[in-house]
């Protein structure tokens, strides 16, 4: 998970243009869709009033429970990271909408943003609620 972070960290215009940046209209929930060889789709919470999954395994020495990813395949899962997908250029994604970057599907509805990939798979994240499947 630490690759999401240097391919943050390291865009340059050509990478930024494989970065989709965007956030829910209260603000709280920030996410990415990043396309590349690791391409994923990520969001992170600002605040959380409850963790489904609060319990870190036991090598994550970094911070948990408030970021979670999808890959091109497999199942969605929370991710301990040491970075934040949180961005000032982030654009707001209205609630009833969908924004869409390659194999990926985010939407934004009042219950949280619904990010998916191409088999189905994803997560849900919420102030009140994350949901992997």
């Amino acid at each position: 998970m630490r690759l999401f972070l240097v391919m943050l960290l390291t865009a340059t215009p050509a990478v930024a243009s494989d970065m989709l940046l965007f956030h829910s209209p209260s603000g709280n929930v920030r996410c990415a869709i990043v396309m590349g060889d690791k391409s994923a789709a990520r969001c992170d919470l600002i605040e959380f009033t409850q963790l489904n999954y609060p319990n870190p395994p036991a090598d994550c020495d970094l911070n948990w429970g408030h970021a979670y990813q999808v890959g091109r395949s497999g199942k969605g899962a929370p991710v301990c990271v040491g970075d934040t997908v949180a961005s000032p250029d982030s654009k707001v994604l209205p609630y009833g909408q969908s924004v869409f970057k390659g194999d990926y599907k985010c939407s934004s509805e009042q219950t949280g943003i619904t990010c998916t990939n191409p088999e189905g798979h994803g997560f849900t994240a919420a102030r009140r609620s994350q949901r992997v499947f």
